[in-house]
């Protein structure tokens, strides 16, 4: 599916990630849609990235600047509210539902608010789609691996809008629901390694739950390109997961110290945690396939999905961050080619070299 002439809503797109998707819809590399509509209930946040995209002249952002000009706009709303979302979606051919609650611990400590949002919110979208004058292509679900075999609300109230999402397939031919899933993206709002950076830069200690904590490690790019991949190419109802390379926490944090005279202290696994994260779980394995480099999850109800040629399960087992593929060779690379926090130039690894000064004796 091509984004051309396309008008696109990202809910929840002055996030990390929504913000990365607005840049990817504006530069022209997907298409060129012919409006970008961001809903959120930040106008601060809004206010911040209406004129970060309008005020980038660099020669190299020129695309940008003047598609920002002619195509982005910005809509204050909750996705909890139905009349909000019917308003939101009214003229818009492609939905990428971003809108969510996704720290942790905070979802533990306010369940009911993460059902609302997550949960709840998907319901509302599905609903605004279906209202009177309607004509919605498409719509995109972020989910999560803390949404397969779930142990923390964030973990349920994902998986559920997965269902709420896929069950949209049914009794409505004109659009189609797919989602994306994957783990914790590097350098997004709230992710481990600007935690870890920010210790460094104060001289440590850095904290680690475990020692045998692994995570998936997903750059930003590499997120926003499964998002692509499951628009252009997602059948109704299909979950994309991205292969992704997983590691130890450890051996992230230690990376990140670089040889520096910071220590490492294990402060025990927080509300809600996971020791390893799961992507593809073992019920989800025979209905799973490989399609350009994706796992490709069928849905469940067979109602919810087109017909299948006959194929080979992708897998055989759970598909798990415990599949350790990265060492700390792999994790330098990974973050010395990966742009800091400022968003320039400057690696993850030369901005903590920069605020921390010459390297030390370990003591870890």
């Amino acid at each position: 599916m091509s984004i051309d002439g396309k008008r696109v809503l990202v809910t929840g797109g002055t996030g990390s990630l929504g913000q990365r998707i607005v840049r990817r819809l504006l530069n022209g590399l997907a298409g060129t849609p012919a409006k970008v509509r961001v809903l959120s209930r930040d106008e601060a946040k809004q206010h911040d990235m209406r004129l970060h995209f309008l005020n980038r002249r660099a020669a190299t952002d020129d695309v940008i600047y003047e598609n920002s000009r002619a195509l982005l706009t910005f809509r204050i709303g909750d996705v909890r509210d139905t009349e909000t979302m019917i308003d939101a979606v009214r003229g818009t051919d492609i939905v990428i539902h971003a809108a969510a609650l996704k720290q942790v611990p905070t979802c533990e400590y306010f369940p009911i608010e993460a059902v609302r949002t997550n949960i709840l919110g998907a319901d509302a979208l599905v609903r605004a789609t279906r209202a009177p004058g309607m004509h919605v292509e498409t719509v995109v679900g972020i989910s999560t691996d803390k949404a397969c075999k779930p142990v923390n609300v964030m973990g349920m109230t994902k998986a559920l809008m997965e269902r709420v999402l896929i069950e949209a397939n049914i009794g409505q031919s004109d659009t189609r629901f797919v989602c994306v899933r994957y783990g914790n993206v590097i350098a997004s709002r709230g992710s481990v390694v600007p935690v870890f950076l920010d210790q460094i830069a104060r001289g440590g200690p850095v904290t680690v739950t475990l020692p045998e904590m692994t995570r998936f490690l997903l750059t930003l790019d590499r997120a926003v390109d499964t998002v692509f991949a499951a628009l252009a190419s997602a059948r109704r109802g299909e979950i994309y997961v991205p292969r992704v390379p997983a590691a130890r926490m450890t051996d992230v944090a230690e990376t990140l110290i670089d040889g520096r005279n910071i220590p490492i202290t294990f402060t025990g696994i927080r509300p809600g945690e996971k020791i390893h994260e799961i992507m593809v779980s073992e019920e989800e394995c025979h209905r799973t396939l490989d399609r350009d480099g994706y796992y490709v999850i069928a849905p469940m109800l067979p109602e919810c999905r087109d017909s299948y040629e006959a194929w080979r399960p992708a897998r055989t087992t759970e598909y798990s961050s415990a599949e350790i593929t990265l060492d700390k060779a792999g994790l330098r690379e990974l973050l010395d080619s990966y742009p800091g926090t400022n968003g320039g130039s400057e690696t993850f690894l030369n901005g903590v070299a920069e605020a921390t000064g010459p390297r030390a004796t370990r003591a870890v």
